[in-house]
């Protein structure tokens, strides 16, 4: 092989390389903790769907989960819906039971 092959190839190979780097080990990574999050779903956990709803978790089967949104309200769902497991933090909630904005939650119109 001359020089004159490996100068051509040696872009090649550094593109390639870069892709590697850049995209597919990134999505294989982000591909593989949504995997271990929809693993660790269990009964009553905090979970949120990729709509953006919230629910808890009352019953966990191998493709379907169910959750309650409301008291009384039972949504079956398919386990790839589910995104994160919300921590269960006490929010601040004011008299009326509703909660309270914080300072950081502005209105971006």
């Amino acid at each position: 092989m001359s020089s004159q092959d490996l100068a051509g190839i040696l872009p090649l190979l550094l593109i390639v390389l870069a892709f590697w780097f850049l995209v597919i080990r990134p999505a294989r990574k982000r591909q593989q903790d949504m995997s271990r999050i929809q693993s660790s779903v269990d009964v009553g956990s905090h979970v949120m769907l990729g709509s953006g709803l919230y629910g808890t978790v009352v019953s966990v089967g191998s493709d379907t989960v169910q959750l309650e949104v409301a008291p009384g309200t039972v949504l079956k769902v398919a386990r790839q819906a589910v995104v994160r497991v919300v921590d269960d933090s006490p929010t601040t909630a004011n008299a009326e039971g509703a909660p309270t904005r914080s300072p950081d939650d502005t209105d971006e119109q």
